[in-house]
């Protein structure tokens, strides 16, 4: 799937809300800071008003020695007041950021195999890093700096209607033409913005297709193709970052450039002001500092409409995961599984996707204990009935349950210490062997891990390897054959001791001998437990218990061993 970005509202910073409530407080006290500091801030121009009129034409040398003290403390208390607002935000702001990524990781573990089958690698990575990352830039730096801007912009225009209401006019004579280009260059803005993060996450998935099938383009003679695709998906998407900075420059830009010649308004106005003896020198020289005060946060906050803007996508993108539903969720009144005492049971279930049915009307008990094996060709529903078994899927009719009770009324992580998938690729994280093996089981001993190493085969390997089970396995285990990739995820799973322990082609890439020996270790280590083999290789229905072939998304053959031997 590939998903379209939301539409960027401004109701995107909707979803930053329930994240900033517990730290109310933080914020609160931030503000008060900010608020101190633009006050001092707004004093300086002040306070130099009233050394040029009460102390260096008067020639005052003891008031203008008081004025150069409150000047330098003044200065030293507003820096001082800026750094711990600054600290304090930024702390908060990445406090809370991290809750964004903790609670976007948390959601992504919700959805089913299906979604990720589905979503484009490079595009769902682009949204965990440079999406997260851009707001967390933004919340750090953005924000902290509309809070102070706006607050100076505010001192600002009291202070000079207060000396001036006449010159103030004149200094905002052009500010509505500059607020029509602010709004028009906005909207042209938050549309490029929104095309440069389409195409940044395009070429992103490409990268991601071209570094997994690396061995494959070198294979098929394939690598000039694929530099050709690059250039031109690059290109692409730097056309589209280079549009959106130059209007981001125009949109900050343009308005300030207007706002400036104002100015000389002002130096014509008050001069006279000040030849017809209306207005002191020191009013004027502090109106002049006033107004630049004005135009400097205007022109800040014009300029921060390309940072508004790529937060309010990347938002638009994060929410849009959020808002991805689970294809299964926990009720509230789930019950605790304690162990698996008689079955499994499918009862008229019918799994669609789309609008292909891929099982249909499968009914079938499992007894406890059993070794079931399941056939069939590729693509007929074998392994969508392993995702129902686990609840990574719920069916679109009939019930699956265990011990008689409905999978849907049980707590997903009970059912999932109970029933254990191992997958028919299954991944292998950049670790030793031995924390592979004992991956989510913090609690398992060396001699655990050991002991399931050798029931899964990785003896001879372990034996064989000069750091033994301490040896790195590489990226997505790649310094490992397939065959031990495979035992390593067996292993992996005789550590959980599960009631139930479901196979997809568990012994795919195992020659016959390995094969045999990993089918007696796992009867062996887990006596009491049912296996669910899900295979294509008929050899393995000898040693079970029972024997289930799937064609089209229906059961046709459902029998014992010694039936289907007569």
């Amino acid at each position: 799937m590939n998903a379209p970005a939301s539409v960027a509202r401004w109701s995107s910073y909707g979803l930053l809300l329930p994240f900033m409530r517990r730290y109310i407080a933080p914020l609160a006290f931030v503000i008060m800071v900010s608020l101190a500091a633009t006050g001092l801030g707004l004093a300086q121009p002040w306070l130099s008003r009233l050394m040029i009129d009460k102390a260096l034409i008067p020639h005052d040398a003891g008031f203008l020695v008081r004025i150069a003290v409150a000047m330098v403390v003044v200065a030293i208390v507003g820096y001082g007041l800026n750094i711990l607002a600054s600290y304090c935000y930024v702390s908060t702001s990445a406090s809370m950021l991290f809750d964004i990524r903790v609670a976007l990781l948390r959601h992504l573990q919700t959805l089913s195999p299906r979604f990720y089958s589905t979503f484009r690698l490079g595009d769902l990575m682009s949204r965990l890093n440079s999406d997260v990352s851009d707001i967390q830039r933004v919340t750090a730096d953005t924000l902290l700096s509309i809070v102070s801007n706006v607050m100076t912009l505010c001192g600002c225009v009291a202070i000079m209607l207060w000396l001036n209401w006449g010159m103030f006019l004149i200094s905002v004579v052009l500010l509505p033409a500059c607020v029509l280009i602010f709004i028009k260059y906005q909207k042209r803005l938050t549309i490029l913005t929104r095309e440069m993060r389409e195409r940044g996450a395009d070429l992103g998935s490409m990268l991601v297709e071209s570094i997994l099938g690396m061995r494959a383009i070198t294979a098929l003679n394939a690598s000039n193709a694929e530099i050709l695709k690059f250039e031109k998906r690059n290109s692409a998407f730097v056309s589209s970052m280079l549009r959106m900075q130059v209007v981001s420059f125009m949109a900050g830009a343009v308005p300030g450039t207007l706002l400036t010649i104002t100015t000389s308004g002002i130096v014509i106005y008050g001069g006279l002001l000040v030849f017809a003896g209306k207005m002191t020198i020191g009013t004027l020289v502090a109106f002049m500092s006033y107004q630049t005060r004005l135009f400097g946060p205007i022109q800040v906050l014009m300029g921060l409409a390309s940072g508004l803007s790529s937060a309010r996508v990347s938002l638009a993108r994060v929410e849009e995961l959020l808002n991805t539903p689970p294809d299964v969720t926990e009720r509230p009144t789930a019950v605790h599984l304690n162990g698996i005492r008689k079955e499994l049971r499918l009862q008229g279930v019918s799994l669609r996707h789309g609008a292909r049915e891929i099982l249909q009307d499968i009914n079938l008990v499992i007894p406890q204990g059993m070794f079931c094996v399941v056939l069939g060709p590729s693509g007929v529903g074998k392994s969508s009935l392993a995702d129902l078994l686990v609840r990574n899927l719920d069916p679109d009719r009939g019930t699956v349950s265990v011990d008689g009770v409905d999978l849907r009324d049980l707590r997903l992580g009970d059912l999932r210490r109970e029933i254990l998938l191992v997958d028919q690729s299954p991944h292998i994280f950049n670790d030793t062997i031995a924390a592979n093996i004992a991956f989510g089981q913090s609690e398992a001993t060396s001699e655990d891990v050991s002991r399931a190493a050798r029931l899964a085969g990785l003896q001879a390997l372990a034996e064989r390897l000069p750091m033994g089970l301490q040896t790195q396995t590489g990226e997505r285990g790649l310094a490992l054959s397939a065959g031990e990739r495979q035992r390593v995820a067996l292993a992996r799973a005789l550590l959980r001791n599960p009631a139930v322990l479901i196979l997809d082609e568990p012994t795919a890439a195992l020659d016959g001998q390995t094969e045999e020996f990993v089918a007696n270790s796992l009867r062996r280590a887990l006596p009491s437990a049912t296996f669910i083999v899900i295979t294509h290789r008929p050899v393995l229905a000898e040693r079970a218990d029972m024997v289930v072939m799937i064609e089209d998304g229906r059961i046709q053959l459902k029998r014992s061993v010694e039936t289907l031997d007569a």
